[in-house]
């Protein structure tokens, strides 16, 4: 692997006019196909072979003209007023004119107003789903009402949704990054190429992502996470290859012979950690998940892309900027052996590895005990898909929720739906009947509405108002109990769905996934490190330090968004639920994220091993030597990801800080402090694999040390390249 990455990096740094210009052809062709086939993504979460999506499919064979989106007016008299059927009438009027509406119904013949006769409801049908939706429809239904004085009219519903945008946030986390990266290099030149090479690598992905949106049905989520993780892998990648590439400057090597080495040390490490990612992001898909699996997926593609930018683009732009790379007053030094910088094993990272040696044990317990404690708060986690409860108070559907739940209660915001369908029409009615009866005797709802036939008679439809909202946690006993309820109606089938069946059905369906998930995705990559590390040890202590790390930042997200406490310093409205897809794909992500920094601290260790260091001070040196290097990945890594904390999405929002806070706990307790320790006590220990394991695993050599042998270093420096 050394040997052949390190012919790759020398052929890209002497080719490199070649390589930029591929690079540019195939973001240019990759431009070209999202321009010409670029579609819409979708807001939908729904898991086919659920109860919920059964009966939705069902609707859309059976009852086309109920299986479209919905839209909700809230319509509100002054303080101490009623409605009258002629104030409102103009409401519902423009709401039934709205292009692709169906049917607008008048709240007084639905029976719709509450107690006191200040707020209504007009329930509005559309012809398609939510995706179907124009932005001229969505625009033209907000303004029904608007030609009313007198009354408060609010929008709500389904199609209110907005779809997460990528906007001037994410620059937040970019501009983090680029001055991280000066600090780090010294060199604005090494700081600018490295940040540039990131961003071809992410214009490449999501230019190929969306060119097949219109093939691939994309949640309005996937590109937004293959943003997140295509720049944070891809920066992370380039630093660590580029502070590898300077490194062997320093050391007297000319400007191609330093690429090919970065590329087959450094690069070898970026390849296996890139690897860890990816097959946790595609390992998604043994959720059964459509949704879940093309998020995977989609930003698996981005970080394989990173992988494969960092490794040929890299050492082409590194021989287009010469010696600029290094920081001003290092150009003009002798580059030789000796003349690398003096002292730099007295730096930061060589101190806190000999602190970390010194105190191996109360380190070793405090961080563990540690990150227990912020872990205890997950044994509370709940868990559903985000409602309208949760978004930013001000937005059109949060104030349709606000006052639906003023004037009717939180269960008007959570109705159900249960789909009655039968073979004939006699048997459909009698079946809607009972069940209908025995959904009203059920704890925990309100009403149910009289059935709605379709034209032969065989689907009926019951709406259902639960006695709580959408999320709590009474009501998924409500849905649960319903089911058991009807499950023996005779002479009919009975499924019962909408928002609130779905989000149910999501999460049981995700949290059944998940020790699966996570027994395939660490299993996979346990073995993977074992080949890189030829350890046993060294993999299992990765695993188990991602354990503590997972742990941690579940505790803290869930004291954070959905008990509150310091909720507004992410910017948070109301807190609630976790979306319910968040654990499987923080576990998916974050796994990924850890191994690459335990890849990047740990080669270096093993390198120094193979080559005949003790097994100690071999520890130090991969903290000493790669330290900062993993400090400065996980600073830009926190800051993109803390960049989406501020967008208004609670979804994006979540995840954003979900991984942020993640990386910071795995990078800087576990990896840069508990996995030192814990190296410390093994001793040549963690190098132990037995023989026959030995024998039957490849050599992969990342570490070069056949590199080293086969094709020794040239010492003469050699001048670098004129620029």
């Amino acid at each position: 692997m050394a040997i052949l990455l390190y012919r790759l990096g020398r052929l890209s740094f002497r080719r490199r006019g070649r390589v930029l210009a591929l690079w540019l052809l195939l973001l240019a062709l990759l431009g070209g196909g999202a321009a010409a086939f670029s579609g819409p993504t979708t807001s939908k979460f729904s898991i086919p072979g659920t109860e919920s999506q059964k009966a939705l499919d069902s609707l859309a064979r059976e009852f086309p003209q109920a299986g479209g989106a919905t839209g909700t007016i809230v319509v509100v008299a002054p303080e101490g007023g009623k409605l009258t059927p002629a104030a409102v009438a103009p409401v519902t009027e423009e709401a039934a004119d709205v292009p692709g509406v169906l049917a607008a119904v008048d709240p007084f013949v639905s029976k719709a107003v509450s107690q006191d006769g200040r707020y209504a409801l007009i329930q509005v049908q559309f012809a398609s789903g939510a995706d179907g939706i124009t932005d001229a429809q969505r625009e033209a239904f907000g303004e029904a009402g608007a030609s009313v004085s007198g009354l408060r009219v609010e929008h709500g519903g389904e199609i209110m949704r907005g779809v997460p945008e990528i906007g001037s946030t994410e620059i937040i986390g970019v501009a983090v990054a680029a001055l991280v990266l000066v600090l780090t290099f010294g060199s604005l030149v090494a700081a600018g190429m490295t940040l540039l090479n990131a961003l071809v690598g992410v214009a490449a992905g999501m230019a190929g992502l969306f060119a097949l949106s219109s093939t691939v049905e994309l949640t309005s989520t996937a590109p937004i996470l293959a943003l997140m993780l295509g720049l944070a892998v891809g920066i992370d990648y380039a630093l660590f290859i580029t502070s590898r590439y300077r490194h062997y400057l320093l050391e007297g090597m000319d400007g191609e012979e330093a690429a090919g080495r970065a590329a087959g040390t450094a690069g070898s490490a970026v390849v296996f950690a890139g690897a860890t990612v990816v097959i946790a992001l595609a390992g998604l898909a043994v959720a059964g998940v459509p949704f879940l699996t093309v998020m995977g997926l989609a930003a698996a593609a981005t970080v394989a892309l990173a992988v494969l930018v960092s490794l040929t683009l890299l050492p082409a732009v590194l021989g287009f900027a010469g010696a600029r790379v290094l920081p001003r007053k290092q150009r003009t030094r002798d580059r030789t052996p000796a003349s690398a910088p003096a002292g730099a094993e007295a730096g930061f990272g060589f101190r806190w590895g000999r602190i970390v040696a010194r105190l191996r044990v109360p380190v070793l317990v405090l961080g563990v005990v540690g990150l227990g404690a912020l872990a205890l708060p997950v044994q509370d986690m709940r868990l559903a898909l985000p409602d309208a409860s949760t978004e930013a108070v001000g937005s059109p559907n949060r104030e349709a929720y606000d006052l639906t739940t003023e004037g009717f209660g939180e269960g008007f915001n959570g109705r159900l739906v249960a789909v009655v369908s039968g073979d004939t029409a006699q048997a459909t009615g009698a079946a809607a009947k009972e069940t209908a009866a025995l959904i009203t005797d059920t704890d925990g709802v309100l009403a149910v509405a009289a059935p709605q036939m379709n034209e032969k008679g065989t689907t009926a439809l019951l709406a259902v108002i639960p006695e709580t909202g959408p999320t709590a946690a009474a009501t998924e006993d409500t849905v649960n109990e319903i089911r058991d309820r009807v499950a023996d109606v005779g002479g009919a089938t009975v499924s019962l769905t909408g928002a609130t069946a779905v989000g149910i059905d999501v999460s049981e369906k995700l949290a059944a996934a998940l020790p699966v998930y996570l027994l395939l995705v660490v299993g996979l990559s346990v073995l993977l490190l074992m080949l890189v590390f030829r350890s046993v040890l060294v993999p299992l202590k990765a695993a188990l330090g991602f354990l503590l790390t997972i742990g941690a930042t579940f505790g803290i997200t869930v004291t954070i968004f959905q008990e509150g406490h310091l909720a507004e310093l992410v910017g948070l409205d109301t807190p609630g639920p976790l979306v319910s897809f968040l654990p499987i794909l923080l576990i998916g992500i974050l796994f990924g994220l850890a191994m690459d920094y335990e890849v990047f601290l740990v080669s270096r260790m093993r390198e120094d091993f193979v080559h005949g260091a003790d097994a100690r001070e071999s520890v130090i040196s991969g903290v000493g030597h790669n330290g900062r290097v993993v400090t400065a990945a996980a600073v830009i890594m926190t800051a993109v990801f803390g960049g989406f904390v501020f967008m208004p999405d609670p979804i994006i929002k979540s995840i954003g800080f979900a991984l942020a806070i993640g990386v910071l706990v795995d990078a800087f307790v576990v990896r840069m402090t508990l996995v030192p320790a814990v190296m410390h006590l093994l001793g040549r220990a963690a190098w132990w694999l037995p023989r026959p394991v030995d024998r039957i695993l490849p050599d992969l050599d990342i570490e070069g040390e056949r590199l080293q042998r086969e094709i020794p270093v040239q010492q003469e420096p050699v001048e670098l390249v004129k620029t």
